[in-house]
């Protein structure tokens, strides 16, 4: 059965900021915070710490950055689904603009999660991407601008709105994030209060002055918006 996320939740992405230690002690930092704030976090680790931190962290939801869709056998140094998910992820990411896939093999990978029940996350870059993505039935999709994404820089909320209304028109059940530029707790309030189910950050982390501050700034952030959310639906 695959992990099963609540609404809102933050994701974490090292990327090759961090390495070895590091990655290992922002991770429990995320587990602090995601325990504080009673808040799920995705976090996306590199292939070398999965294992590690998986064993220890109990409410972390633990990514891989990308799988490739080869099956036990021959295939040197290709990055095999079954190993992701015996190290202890529990997803993976495809798509990322960093790493950019084919419709096709977005699809293969989609498929190659599902028979292993890890959770499949793709990113999308144009609103007609995130549609064409969104027929392929990933768990979640991440529409973020590739320019903004590093920048500082976030999507504008007319483009929040529309690619949450196109992804949700095709498969309700897709949770979406909104995450490109974001670099601060009032950020991530926004778009939480905005309506994105979840939102992340890697370079707004890694950048900050104080990076395990951030992660506790911005996933309080979610628990915030949310609750406000809740308030204010309820006075509507």
């Amino acid at each position: 059965m695959k992990q099963k996320i609540r609404i809102p939740f933050f994701e974490i992405g090292t990327k090759n900021y961090i390495y070895g230690d590091a990655v290992f002690d922002l991770a429990k930092a995320a587990e602090a915070a995601s325990k504080k704030y009673d808040i799920d976090v995705l976090f996306i680790a590199p292939y070398t710490e999965i294992r590690r931190i998986a064993e220890h962290t109990g409410h972390l939801i633990v990514l891989a950055p990308y799988m490739d869709t080869l099956r036990p056998g021959r295939g040197m140094a290709d990055v095999l689904p079954e190993a992701v998910k015996a190290a202890g992820a529990k997803g993976v990411v495809m798509n990322h603009c960093e790493r950019p896939m084919t419709l096709s093999a977005i699809k293969k990978t989609i498929d190659r999660a599902n028979e292993l029940d890890l959770l499949s996350f793709a990113c999308a870059d144009t609103i007609a991407e995130a549609q064409a993505i969104a027929q392929l039935h990933p768990n979640i999709i991440n529409p973020e601008p590739t320019e903004l994404i590093g920048s500082g820089n976030v999507s504008d909320m007319g483009y929040v709105k529309k690619t949450i209304e196109v992804i949700k028109a095709i498969y309700p059940d897709i949770m979406v994030e909104q995450a490109a530029g974001v670099s601060s707790g009032k950020q991530v309030y926004d778009f939480i209060f905005a309506g994105a189910e979840a939102t992340g950050a890697a370079s707004g982390i890694f950048n900050a002055p104080d990076p395990y501050a951030m992660v506790d700034e911005m996933i309080g952030s979610v628990r915030r918006a949310c609750d406000d959310l809740q308030k204010a639906r309820k006075s509507a």
